[in-house]
């Protein structure tokens, strides 16, 4: 149960402005570890501000972010990842002209360069069956195992996107925060990306910013409400779908 949960990451208050504009206005949410929690709102809500300042991209102007129970606030973008916490984002973000495989070693290779006192980073990583092998592993988890010797570029973008996922699990997140996963796609690619979101699930936590209200209230456990800048609702699925405030400011009133 949800309240059986430890609190993975809590944002306390946390403001963002661009000049006389608050894209973030004193937005608190809690994550739960073992959660998928999604965060929903019309566009210009704040959400992909929200994920630049928890991830370290964009400092906030105000408030906290304690993960795993480490203030991050002046903490940069290397030592969150360090810590657990690692995202996805809304443009794919790979190594195009490299294969599938050599992306997903690369990936796996900084953090052993990172991480670790081994200078195996330096070797070639053709060389390293550890480092290979676990990369494969990776593309058997977002089912990408019989692509690794394709170029990056191509894949099809939900390939790609899959592929970018493997990336950020090659940091071994606790938390991984997915932004708009689903941009994109058609059907049969969103389908796909909902099933790997839910293999995911089973080992990590995700925060889920995502416009496809079907796959929000398939995959969420808990669903926040972001409306001009402020968490305007939290809670379950059913919860959030027979909130009055939610379906005028952003399900509509049909919901």
């Amino acid at each position: 149960m949800s309240d059986q949960r430890a609190t993975l990451l809590d944002v306390h208050e946390v403001s963002k402005h661009f000049g006389g504009i608050y894209a973030l206005n004193a937005a608190s949410l809690k994550v739960e570890a073992g959660e998928v929690h999604a965060l929903i709102g019309p566009n210009g809500a704040g959400k992909t501000t929200l994920i630049h300042v928890l991830s370290g991209a964009m400092p906030a102007d105000a408030g906290r972010v304690l993960f795993a129970g480490q203030d991050l606030v002046r903490r940069p973008m290397h030592e969150r990842v360090a810590l657990g916490l690692a995202r996805s984002y809304q443009i794919t973000n790979i190594f195009p002209r490299l294969t599938v495989l050599d992306n997903v070693t690369i990936a796996v290779q900084a953090r052993v360069r990172d991480w670790g006192s081994s200078f195996s980073f330096w070797k070639p990583f053709s060389l390293d069956s550890a480092i290979v092998a676990e990369a494969h592993d990776l593309l058997a988890q977002v089912s990408l195992a019989g692509l690794a010797g394709r170029r990056a570029l191509q894949l099809s973008h939900g390939e790609q996107r899959c592929l970018e996922v493997a990336l950020v699990l090659a940091t071994k997140p606790k938390l991984l925060l997915l932004d708009e996963p689903m941009a994109g796609m058609g059907p049969d690619e969103s389908a796909r990306m909902v099933g790997l979101i839910e293999h995911l699930a089973r080992r990590v936590t995700v925060l889920l910013v995502e416009h496809d209200m079907d796959a929000v209230f398939r995959l969420a456990d808990r669903i926040s409400v972001l409306v001009g800048g402020r968490i305007i609702a939290s809670g379950d699925p059913e919860a959030i779908r027979a909130d009055a405030d939610v379906r005028r400011a952003y399900l509509g009133d049909e919901g």
